[in-house]
């Protein structure tokens, strides 16, 4: 079994679902969110303890970000995993984490 590169992950908006998800070797990544106006609130990342450690959470995140960007809102990381990246990726976060 090959494992994806992060390169390998197709990121899909799901709005119905209110999250950013890739499924990858058949199990679903997801990186969670509700709108509060126009603040897009992280609240969850999940994936599969198999599948960590490839960067898939980042891309997912990284996903979100450019979407708000794109759409103007402004993101508030309740998630941990979320604000560490933020902090982590201070060009992607300008502009659009609350806060930041």
């Amino acid at each position: 079994m090959n494992a994806a590169s992060p390169t390998d992950v197709q990121v899909v908006h799901n709005p119905g679902a209110s999250r950013f998800e890739a499924t990858v070797e058949g199990q679903l990544c997801v990186a969670d969110y509700y709108l509060d106006g126009q603040r897009m609130v992280m609240n969850h990342t999940g994936v599969p303890r198999a599948l960590e450690g490839r960067g898939i959470a980042a891309r997912l995140v990284a996903a979100a970000f450019a979407h708000a960007a794109r759409e103007g809102l402004t993101i508030v990381p309740q998630c941990s995993y979320v604000a560490v990246w933020a902090r982590r990726h201070p060009e992607q976060a300008a502009g659009v984490v609350a806060g930041g």
